[in-house]
């Protein structure tokens, strides 16, 4: 199911959705990782939170 596009408020900013490519293009230009590392970290944490998913690959990376 796709990002409902009308609905734009804090709870979907939290959110990386994993079916958007821009969305995946944007986090892995912001951290320096790959599309596959950020599926990766979605399907390892179970969680799309964008903070959640953000300390999880920083900590991956050290």
């Amino acid at each position: 199911m796709g990002d409902n596009k009308s609905k734009k408020g804090a709870g979907d900013r939290n959110k990386v959705s994993a079916t958007e490519k821009y969305e995946i293009q944007y986090f892995k230009d912001k951290l320096g990782v790959t599309g596959q590392a950020v599926a990766g970290a979605i399907r390892a944490t179970g969680s799309n939170d964008r903070k959640v998913l953000t300390d999880y690959l920083k900590n991956k990376k050290k």
